[in-house]
């Protein structure tokens, strides 16, 4: 109900939608061309990623290209919706929040920074 209603209300203004799953938190370098895709306000990491880490003592780059590290879906959108995108997502009690942003770029990248270090992709 919750994508429904996004696209209900901003099908025309959404530059994008990746759902976290098959590729993670790299799967957008997929969709885009010439832009920096920065990730730097990503939510907490859930205990069960933090133990699959240790068990096994994988790369944190890795494992931001692996596990989509409690990120289910990306919506690519303007300042100008954000919020009301993330009213949306919870009033169905899922938390949502503006994770980073996308600027301009001669080639095509992404930055994940968080608790864990800085990981480029390209």
């Amino acid at each position: 109900p919750i994508v429904k209603e996004i696209l209900d209300k901003f099908r025309t203004k959404i530059d994008g939608m990746v759902h976290c799953s098959g590729g993670a938190q790299t799967k957008v370098l997929h969709f885009v061309d010439k832009v920096h895709v920065m990730k730097d306000n990503m939510f907490d990491l859930p205990p069960l990623f933090q133990m699959i880490q240790e068990e096994s003592n994988t790369d944190w780059k890795e494992m931001y290209k692996v596990f989509n590290m409690g990120h289910r879906m990306e919506l690519y959108v303007s300042k100008e919706i954000a919020d009301d995108i993330i009213s949306i997502s919870e009033s169905y009690n899922v938390a949502a929040k503006i994770i980073g942003r996308v600027e301009e770029s001669t080639i095509k990248k992404l930055t994940i920074r968080s608790e864990f270090g800085e990981f480029e992709y390209n």
